[in-house]
């Protein structure tokens, strides 16, 4: 299982996809434990959704950097081949170099770190498109002009006048495709840049007789016409776009749950976060891989992971919600959302614990261990990535013991062949010499791996590294481990025992069960060093309490 990777930044000056995370944006995103907001798929209602706002700031800022370089290609293209309404009025053009220059500075924010809220987005909204519906009007009004004093022809006129309608319908089509909206709102936005031409040629009608002139040429009707063609067609294109996305929203309904982003993966299955829809409360699910689906035995495993931890109750050992298939046969379980970091991470972010840090931890995974044994469970893939330290109920560095996709009832083999033939399960670097050689495993075949995972705990790397995946299944069955204070030489000689007998090669020679093992953690000097208060400071001092991967 894996917990969080680096979420994408839905902050609207922030690169790929990530919501605000000062606050909640609306009731669909309830807050997660660590503050931060949940973001759900939702489809486009009344109100700008999590999922929604994320869409935004995207399409914002490629509207924003079309804009930018094209009003840049246009005025460069100007400058160099000055049109003659330019050369007799320098109005338009100033207005240009200023757009260029606003759109630009705009797009650098776009692309930039700074926290943007909703209110925010729809400022920068209202800012690219109205400076460029300012200039397109303008430019629009400027030619007209021209044309109607200087070269007054309705042939001229017409052109002028088919050549800005092209401007705004250009615009108008970009705001439908980029900017996700209501239909409401999108009638209301695209109706006025669709208007905005009428206007300004009714403006410039009323003020030269030349173009009151043209008007007998049905020059207006056509305007009319193509500017209600293009409205309808931004509408429906608007209109349609939401319904795809309201239906990939339902499509992404499990039962009583709303899916989010995809936050883990492996071997088995994928991980979502997720929302139950009635209690609000944040959760991760996880669902079979689809194209594993028809293989019984992978479903049966999947079962009997779900049903294994489900039987677990202690407080160190991740909680199970829910479990159910959907009408495609897709299985899925239904668990607590941790916020924290798994141990892997924790020690590659910021190098190995200090001793009491690593016993404080250990310890807790031993109770949790106490209860699978005691259930006749054996987790068969005890490692830093399954192993999570969390923050519930305000409360930092609290284990959960993760991924129960290995577990075998004890006295179980595995003639139930959930398991290929051949195949060695659990993750060689902290694998027992016995899991290695491929024989039956027991409770003690989990202590050994908790003794690998202190090792990495203490000293940064696992007992055995840098060797092939076969080299190093042949060190744990026959080579010595070098100990860990050779490694960090602040491992202390009391905890080096206790991870020394649980790493001896042969079953008899470890601690009998986890309740002895945590004794045994309870006696070292370093004990009871490390507590809640300690963790809470600890973590406070952290720039943010990062989810990384947990649940895959």
């Amino acid at each position: 299982m894996s917990t969080l990777p680096n979420h994408r930044d839905a902050s609207p000056f922030d690169p790929t996809l990530e919501v605000d995370r000062a606050a909640p944006l609306t009731p669909s995103a309830p807050p997660r434990p660590d503050g931060r907001c949940v973001e759900l798929v939702e489809g486009s209602g009344c109100r700008m959704t999590a999922e929604t706002q994320t869409l935004l700031i995207r399409r914002l800022r490629a509207a924003t950097l079309v804009l930018f370089v094209g009003s840049g290609a246009f005025l460069t293209w100007a400058t160099l081949f000055p049109p003659a309404y330019r050369q007799a009025s320098t109005l338009t053009t100033a207005f240009h170099a200023a757009l260029v220059l606003v759109l630009g500075g705009v797009t650098y924010l776009l692309f930039g770190r700074c926290p943007h809220r909703l209110k925010n987005l729809r400022l920068v909204e209202l800012v690219v498109f109205g400076l460029t519906s300012c200039l397109f009007a303008v430019m629009q009004f400027e030619t007209l002009r021209y044309y109607a004093v200087k070269m007054p022809d309705n042939m001229n006129l017409a052109l002028a006048l088919h050549s800005s309608t092209l401007y705004w319908c250009t615009l108008v089509f970009t705001y439908g495709i980029f900017i996700p909206n209501t239909v409401r709102r999108a009638a209301v936005v695209a109706g006025l840049m669709c208007a905005a031409p009428l206007v300004v040629t009714f403006l410039a009608w009323f003020s030269f007789p030349a173009v009151q002139a043209m008007a007998g040429a049905g020059i207006f009707g056509q305007t009319v016409i193509m500017m209600a063609i293009v409205f309808f067609a931004t509408v429906y294109g608007i209109s349609t776009m939401g319904e795809l996305r309201r239906e990939a929203f339902e499509a992404r309904q499990l039962g009583q749950y709303r899916l989010g982003e995809q936050i883990g993966a492996g071997g088995m299955g994928e991980v979502y976060l997720a929302e139950h829809r009635l209690l609000k409360r944040p959760c991760a699910i996880k669902l079979i891989r689809p194209h594993r689906a028809g293989d019984p035995k992978v479903l049966a495993r999947f079962e009997r992971e779900v049903q294994a931890t489900a039987r677990l109750s202690h407080w160190n050992t991740i909680e199970i919600f829910d479990y159910g298939h959907t009408a495609d046969g897709t299985f899925y379980y239904v668990m607590e959302y941790l916020p924290g970091l798994s141990l892997g991470d924790l020690v590659k972010q910021h190098g190995p614990l200090p001793p009491e840090r690593a016993i404080h931890l250990l310890a807790q995974t031993c109770d949790a261990l106490s209860e699978a044994h005691a259930q006749g469970l054996v987790h068969r893939d005890i490692k830093p990535s399954n192993i999570f330290a969390a923050q519930r109920g305000g409360v930092h560095d609290v284990v959960k013991l993760l991924d129960f996709g290995l577990v075998k009832p004890l006295g179980e083999t595995d003639s139930t062949q959930l398991t290929q033939d051949g195949v060695i399960t659990g993750t060689p670097l902290f694998m027992s010499p016995e899991q290695a050689l491929d024989r039956d495993a027991d409770a003690r075949s989990d202590i050994y791996a908790l003794g690998a995972v202190a090792y990495y705990l203490l000293t940064g790397r696992p007992p055995f590294d840098g060797l092939k995946p076969l080299q190093v299944l042949l060190a744990h069955a026959q080579e010595p481990v070098t100990p860990p204070s050779q490694v960090n030489a602040d491992v202390p000689a009391d905890l080096e025992l206790i991870v020394l007998r649980a790493l001896a090669k042969k079953p008899a020679d470890r601690f009998a069960d986890a309740s002895s093992m945590r004794r045994a953690l309870d006696e070292c000097e370093a004990a009871g060093r490390w507590n809640h208060e300690r963790a809470n400071a600890w973590w406070g001092g952290q720039a943010t309490l990062q989810p990384a991967p947990a649940y895959a």
